[in-house]
């Protein structure tokens, strides 16, 4: 055995040796780290249908429709993620069923009805001065919209928040902002301060007139949000709970239980058909789709994805695109080594005429994943969440990975050892 022969057994036990560490501290959590086991509390976050907890459904009671109805419904949205954030429902997800209902996900509530009570309730919003005066609330304010253009008579330019004011609005705002010059309007939802603008002292004599503007905001989303923010405090409608769902703890216990008893099957039987189709290379195979597997679930971990059982059918199905990378991979290295070049030349060869065929069934997954992601919800988008962040893990390792390690196979002197890598004798007879 020489030297070359020892190095390429050597970095293949000790790449073998950092997934196990990897899989170890997956499983049980390295607490020096601050890192939690995969399989306790701060590990993978579980969706409702998994964990259990209740699935609330409001319905908006009013004539509104369009453009009109939507803004209007995004500002409940913020208000309910506001209020569940309060409560301490961090984990609870928020987002619009229709053009007139929210869906509200809360896992592992233990009392529903008052939580339908606590986020149902209308939101209150009040903007105060120091002392803590009111200066107006939500019956005051028409509308709230955020902006782009020039704030000032100078032409400078900045995102901000237009105020509609009925006209006892616009009285109480003109005098609070006399008293408030040179200092800072609060403005709170439910009690909790949301943002606090300056008062320039030039309005000390005449407050500000008219409808105001609330600038100098710093980006696009921080304006979208205070509107939503306003906007909740002024909804001109009733919230209605229409559906009230709860799933068990048992039932969501068992969907995770058969849901990974299936993917642990699917992962043994691919990774059988794998050696047996392709042999070394399928070995190869084999320890990069345990390699995906843990990746894809410590990410899952470290982004806070909510996991649910479609969210699992996501993983698995992932699990077949890494298999169908491989097996394209594998299948144009046989090509080239039945052409007759040698089995370096055909690593090399195999993979770079792959590549792109690997790489556009990625892709084109992986577009469909995030339109799920970005337009999905509840559930599908926890399928297009663990989807999405599986085909980009599949695509490195299958990509990288794979060719690493067979490379250190071809330098432990398999490479006239052709059947070793799936060419049967009939073949190699051609």
């Amino acid at each position: 055995m020489n030297i070359g022969t020892k190095n390429a057994i050597a970095r293949f036990v000790l790449v073998l040796l950092v997934i196990a560490l990897a899989i170890s501290v997956a499983i049980c959590g390295y607490e020096p780290l601050g890192i939690s086991s995969l399989f306790e509390q701060g590990g993978i976050t579980l969706g409702l249908d998994l964990s259990g907890g209740s699935i609330i459904v409001y319905e908006a009671q009013t004539d509104l429709s369009g453009a009109e109805l939507r803004s209007n419904m995004e500002a409940v949205e913020a208000m309910m993620r506001q209020r569940l954030d309060s409560l301490g429902y961090t984990e609870a997800t928020v987002s619009l069923q229709s053009t007139n209902q929210i869906r509200v996900e809360i896992p592992s509530i233990t009392d529903p009805e008052d939580a339908v009570q606590k986020i149902g309730a209308t939101a209150v919003i009040e903007f105060k001065n120091d002392a803590g005066e009111l200066i107006i609330d939500g019956k005051d304010i028409k509308s709230a919209e955020s902006m782009y253009g020039a704030i000032d008579d100078s032409g400078t330019y900045s995102y901000f928040v237009a105020l509609s004011l009925t006209d006892e609005g616009q009285k109480k705002f003109t005098e609070g902002t006399k008293e408030a010059a040179g200092s800072y309007i609060s403005i709170y939802l439910d009690g909790k301060l949301q943002s606090s603008p300056y008062v320039d002292s030039s309005y000390s004599k005449t407050g500000i007139e008219g409808d105001p503007i609330i600038s100098n905001l710093t980006d696009a989303d921080t304006a979208k949000w205070l509107a939503s923010i306003i906007s909740a405090g002024r909804l001109p409608f009733e919230l209605k709970d229409v559906e009230l769902r709860s799933v068990g703890p048992t039932l969501g216990e068992d969907s995770l239980r058969m849901g990974i008893i299936a993917g642990a099957i699917g992962l043994v039987l691919v990774m059988i058909f794998m050696i047996a189709v392709y042999r070394l290379p399928g070995i190869v195979a084999s320890v990069t789709l345990i390699t995906y597997t843990i990746l894809d679930l410590i990410l899952l971990s470290l982004f806070k994805a909510n996991l649910t059982l479609p969210g699992i059918a996501g993983i698995i199905l992932s699990i077949g695109m890494a298999v169908d990378a491989n097996v394209v991979i594998f299948e144009r290295i046989k090509e080239e080594l039945l052409l007759g070049k040698s089995l370096r030349a055909s690593l090399k060869a195999g993979f770079s005429n792959a590549f792109w065929a690997v790489f556009d069934s990625n892709v084109t997954t992986l577009i469909a994943a995030v339109v799920l992601w970005i337009f999905g919800t509840g559930t599908i988008k926890g399928f297009a969440v663990t989807l999405t962040i599986g085909v980009a893990v599949s695509f490195f390792t299958a990509v990288t990975l794979t060719r690493y390690l067979l490379k250190l196979v071809m330098d432990m002197g398999t490479t006239n050892k052709l059947w070793l890598y799936g060419i049967t004798k009939k073949e190699a007879a051609k």
